[in-house]
């Protein structure tokens, strides 16, 4: 949206919504952060809503109108044709509000007509049929309006030089000298007051003569000033006021007067005295921006009926004057009539509103529906050929710049009588429908709830006036509202009873946080702007808006860069991020459909080919549940691509091929419908391999024991012949130990009986 709320020293809810059109207040309770000022609670209210604030908690004044008198549309005697007459608008500062207006043209709307006539010697023959003309104006008007007037005034110029010869016998007779009926030159005559008696119009304008003056431009603007604004003189009524200037020449202007010693301007008020204009010769011409502001205010519609050599002068004036027109007049009037005719069908079918002065700080602006045109916006409302009867409409758009007390203004159409009031008050309060005592413990029962924050009773200060004045020392509280001994609030706020009160930057950033140490604007910049303008800073990391993503939020949300050949984003193993795959680990961009470095699942998946290929296998009884991420398809042959190969229960090799499909461990499997299983065992091999086996098992521990036995016979025959090649000496060997032994046993016994002895070796007795 391009609402903004620029708030500049906002401290509450009045502030806020005084600072800008689209400014709204949240009212909730702890809706600021941390040292966050209540200036955080003001922003637009879309702002407000993102940051969770309840569309119930958001103040946001509305301007309102309300009609005060509204009498409907009618014709007739006593015709109504613009409504509501009054209204009354309450209006939010700088915030538009429209409301509408109804114009509907009635049928026999009254109208006056003052027919000013240029007196000048060259409109002779003009005045001759003008004088004849009363009758035919007012039945040409009668043809309109039942209730028709008719007035006449004239006008040559000043009466000094370099205007008018000042001679006195000129000022006399102004005319030439051949000239019989000629009347002394004047400045503007108010001849015949508006009426409804055409032959005392032909009456008073045969008693008109001709006058003269010296230059060309005439002082038609003097006298058009004086018959808009002497309007009891005039006699002007409640009608549409129509001025037919009828002249063969230009006219002077303000500021032409100094060439007659005239430097005082013109003051815009009546000064006829006998029906002539007093002061002709004291006051200067008026401006054409001052007759065209006196015209629209008493709501006079002038028709230039002029001749052919000053078309040009007058259109041009026209376009400075609203709801005027232009005719070209012949050589002597006569057609006249017909001019005014059509001149006032062309002005009255022209619809114009305006307004008159404004109040200070206070604008308008008009949108016309007129009918099947489109409608059209500007500093007027103008809508063109409007028929009798036909109801047209114009949004009125009002904006107060500031807030006001009540004032007033007033809206019509040019060429109408008819006004709408409009009185104005601004809404620069809020309105938050709050019982003070309500949440009297939110404020820490040392202040009230105003609008959303607190307001502290005397002694008392903080967010939540939680901080009673001299309770703690200067050196605590500022303790507290220091990050790591750092700058007090970083230096961008201040310690309000040991709370950091962060600061409004002059830079437009939003500064929080405990220690105001964060902001809403350094986070990553991406062309120059703070999160690329498709998010949110919050304390330096991007929040990005719905539809965008990236670390400064960049990259618009799209997936069209991370589908694969069947559509699937980043084949459902990784996320896409400004349109790029981060996949997960192992994956391979651009769509993470390869992984070179993980595992084959075949092994892992065996048991679901065994028991989906052939109904075998540990999982036969829960196949569909167990190997549920597994599409199988059984083919005949499977060609010559790489395929694996697992064992069954029945030692069978299962031949198949599993391909991996997009997402998480989802596969596909082709499943050869042939399996390789190993040749059945001869029974007759098998018994003689058995009985052979046997055989020579039992032949080879037979030639081992053989050989150990061999073996150790050959030990003992050699130990054999090494005993017997010791035989000789065996025999004397034993002898000796014989009679060793005899001896002494003998030696034994002798010591018990003393007849035996040995002597020498014999046994004695």
């Amino acid at each position: 949206s391009s609402q903004e709320c620029s708030k500049v020293n906002v401290n509450n809810c009045n502030d806020c919504i005084t600072s800008g059109a689209f400014c709204t207040w949240c009212k909730a309770l702890n809706f600021t952060k941390p040292g966050e000022p209540g200036s955080a609670r003001c922003d637009t209210k879309a702002k407000l809503e993102e940051r969770g604030c309840k569309t119930s908690d958001i103040i946001n004044p509305q301007g309102y109108d309300a009609a005060e008198k509204n009498v409907p549309l009618q014709g007739g005697s006593s015709p109504v044709q613009l409504k509501p007459q009054a209204v009354r608008l309450e209006l939010r500062p700088n915030q538009p509000h429209t409301f509408p207006l109804t114009f509907k043209r009635a049928e026999g709307y009254p109208v006056d007509l003052y027919y000013l006539m240029d007196l000048s010697y060259s409109m002779k023959d003009d005045l001759n049929n003008v004088k004849t003309l009363g009758k035919q104006i007012l039945l040409a008007l009668k043809k309109i309006t039942s209730n028709a007037r008719i007035g006449f005034g004239s006008f040559v110029d000043k009466t000094v030089l370099p205007y008018t010869n000042t001679n006195p016998e000129k000022l006399q007779k102004p005319c030439p000298v051949e000239e019989t009926q000629c009347q002394a030159a004047f400045g503007f005559k108010h001849v015949l007051s508006l009426t409804n008696n055409e032959n005392m119009f032909n009456t008073e304008v045969s008693k008109q003569y001709i006058s003269g003056n010296l230059d060309p431009p005439e002082g038609g603007l003097d006298a058009i000033m004086q018959a808009a604004v002497c309007e009891r003189e005039i006699g002007w009524g409640n009608n549409t006021r129509l001025l037919v200037y009828t002249t063969d020449d230009g006219f002077h202007m303000a500021g032409d007067g100094k060439l007659g010693a005239i430097l005082k301007p013109n003051d815009g008020e009546c000064h006829l005295i006998g029906n002539q204009y007093s002061k002709s010769n004291e006051l200067d011409y008026p401006s054409v921006g001052q007759l065209a502001q006196t015209l629209s205010e008493k709501n006079i519609q002038p028709i230039f009926a002029v001749t052919e050599n000053t078309k040009q002068v007058y259109e041009d004036l026209t376009k400075m004057i609203p709801k005027s027109a232009v005719g070209v007049l012949s050589s002597d009037s006569s057609n006249v009539v017909t001019l005014i005719q059509h001149a006032y069908d062309s002005l009255s079918s022209t619809v114009i509103v305006g307004h008159n002065q404004l109040p200070e700080g206070v604008t308008v602006t008009y949108t016309s529906i007129c009918g099947d045109e489109r409608p059209t916006t500007g500093s007027q409302g103008r809508c063109s050929n409007v028929k009798i009867n036909q109801e047209i409409t114009f949004n009125v758009t009002v904006t107060a710049g500031n807030c006001m007390g009540e004032q007033s203004f007033e809206i019509r159409p040019l060429g109408f009588t008819e006004t709408m009031v409009v009185k104005i008050s601004t809404r620069c309060q809020c309105e938050c429908d709050e019982n003070p005592d309500s949440h009297k413990d939110y404020c820490t029962n040392a202040g009230n709830v105003m609008c959303g924050i607190c307001s502290c009773n005397a002694g008392y200060v903080g967010q939540k006036c939680e901080c009673k004045v001299g309770q703690k020392t200067e050196r605590d509280l500022t303790l507290a509202c220091r990050k790591d001994n750092g700058t007090i609030c970083s230096g961008l706020g201040d310690c309000v009873c040991g709370v950091c009160s962060c600061h409004a930057s002059e830079d437009g950033r939003k500064i929080y946080g405990k220690y105001c140490e964060c902001d809403d604007m350094n986070c990553e910049l991406h062309r120059g702007k703070v999160c690329g303008g498709n998010g949110k800073c919050d304390c330096g990391k991007c929040i990005c808006n719905e539809g965008f993503q990236g670390s400064a939020c960049q990259c618009s949300v799209s997936t069209e860069g991370c589908r694969n050949s069947r559509g699937a984003v980043c084949s459902g193993r990784g996320n896409c991020e400004c349109n790029v795959c981060q996949c997960q680990s192992g994956y391979q961009l651009p769509f993470c459909e390869e992984c070179p470095a993980c595992l084959s699942p075949c092994p892992t998946y065996a048991h679901c080919i065994e028991c989906l290929g052939f109904g075998t296998g540990p999982f036969e009884k829960n196949c569909s549940d167990s190997c549920k991420n597994i599409n199988h398809t059984i083919k005949d042959d499977l060609g010559s691509a790489k395929v694996c190969k697992e064992k069954d229960k029945d030692n069978c090799w299962m031949i198949f091929r599993m391909t991996e499909l997009d997402g998480q461990q989802q596969y596909a499997a082709e499943i050869r419908k042939e399996r390789e299983c190993p040749e059945p065992p001869s029974i007759a091999a098998i018994v003689g391999g058995t009985v052979a086996g046997v055989a020579l098992i039992g032949f080879v521990l037979l030639l081992i024991w053989k050989l150990i036995t061999s073996l150790k016979d050959l030990k003992e025959f050699r130990k054999f012949e090494k005993e017997k090649q010791k035989s000789k000496w065996s025999n004397v060997s034993f002898f000796f130990k014989v009679i060793k032994y005899l001896k002494n046993i003998l030696y034994y016994f002798s010591a018990f009986s003393p007849s035996i002895s040995i002597c020498h070796g014999n046994i004695v007795l």
